[in-house]
């Protein structure tokens, strides 16, 4: 080999080396990244940053036209976790709440690994709404103790970004720092949570019950629609505690609490009131359909005797105020509106004791239907 021959493979060997340099340290910085914004996932204290770390950091970090978080919440406990913590769900219109994740997109009927590939609107269309214009997209699985959260979806107008043939190791990792991160946040959620629950019938306290009604308030206000509220109170309960010891009290109302569960909707918002007293909201809707609820919780309480340890039968019954409100658009003082509902309720239960108990009673003096169900 001549000298010039020598040289010139020289020189592409370094140019090799100094290609592979760049490359390394191409990648230490993207993994330098990485690791800054998985931290950012990880050092969220409460799900409204863990949000913004996802929703809006994750966009941001990756330039992508869009980022949304699918979470399955079938009992809606994330979102009642969220909206004792005081959090409106429309300031994060990217993360996407669902029942059921069938239907939601193909993948999800085995869904294990990242999906890569081209966006399809008839697909993914419900994973990434208000986005037009998106030509490729990566679905990444969330997942713990082999239990599917949701997913973690990002949306690109440029076809080529998420293809098929990428490797989705990162993202597969990137998923499971982000599935640990939310499962923490809840778990921290459920902790302060259990400062607004009831220990002995499992139901909200009034604390909860207060911050939800305002809440629920400000939605009605908002889609002008109105919020019904039944106070419903255990007829005769200091009677039960003393022929019976407060033992019976309490199973009686962890009864009456179970029978009234059984009537309401996932999206109604129950809360044990006081000693003897519990709360449904009922958003948007009608004062019969209202009437008939409030009938079908009186007769599941006194229906069905509930049997004591002592083999005594105990009839229950339950006396209940049904108010409704629709908060005007100009109207300021959701507070005073809140009393406004709860005095108008317990007014109306006032009126079915005094009525002889075992009832339901309508605000503003108005009369039940006679077949409010039919």
């Amino acid at each position: 080999m001549s000298a010039r021959d020598l040289q010139g493979e020289i020189r592409e060997l370094r140019g090799r080396i100094a290609a592979l340099m760049d490359e390394a340290a191409t990648n230490e910085k993207l993994l330098r990244r990485s690791q800054e914004r998985e931290l950012e996932l990880l050092k969220a204290e409460n799900m409204s940053q863990l949000f913004d770390a996802i929703c809006k950091g994750l966009k941001a970090s990756y330039a992508l036209e869009s980022v949304t978080l699918l979470l399955l919440d079938p009992q809606h406990e994330i979102r009642h976790l969220l909206i004792a913590d005081n959090v409106k769900l429309e300031d994060f219109p990217q993360v996407l709440f669902t029942d059921s994740l069938a239907g939601m997109a193909p993948q999800f009927n085995s869904f294990h690994r990242p999906w890569l590939g081209p966006y399809m609107g008839c697909d993914h269309q419900l994973l990434f709404p208000g986005t037009p214009g998106l030509k490729s997209a990566a679905l990444i699985p969330l997942r713990r103790q082999d239990r599917l959260l949701g997913s973690l979806n990002f949306g690109s107008v440029d076809e080529k970004r998420f293809s098929r043939h990428l490797a989705t190791d990162f993202l597969a990792h990137l998923g499971v720092i982000a599935s640990f991160a939310i499962e923490n946040t809840i778990n921290r959620a459920r902790l302060v949570r259990s400062g607004l629950t009831d220990f002995l019938t499992g139901w909200h306290n009034r604390r909860y019950l207060n911050a939800r009604l305002k809440e629920e308030l400000a939605r009605a206000q908002r889609q002008g629609t109105s919020l019904t509220c039944l106070v419903i109170d255990l007829d005769r309960f200091k009677q039960i505690n003393d022929q019976h010891g407060h033992l019976a009290g309490d199973m009686a109302l962890r009864e009456a609490a179970q029978r009234v569960d059984a009537h309401i909707r996932g999206s109604d918002a129950a809360a044990r009131f006081g000693g003897d007293e519990f709360v449904v909201l009922a958003p948007a809707i009608a004062t019969k359909q209202a009437a008939c609820l409030a009938e079908r919780i009186r007769t599941s309480v006194c229906e069905t005797p509930l049997i004591l340890p002592s083999g005594v039968a105990l009839n229950m019954t339950v006396s209940i105020g049904v108010a409704w409100i629709t908060v005007s658009r100009d109207e300021a003082d959701l507070k005073a509106a809140a009393e406004r509902l709860l005095a108008d309720a317990d007014a109306a239960l006032y009126r079915a004791k005094q009525a002889g108990r075992n009832r339901a009673a309508l605000a503003n003096g108005e009369e039940m239907p006679d077949k409010p169900c039919g």
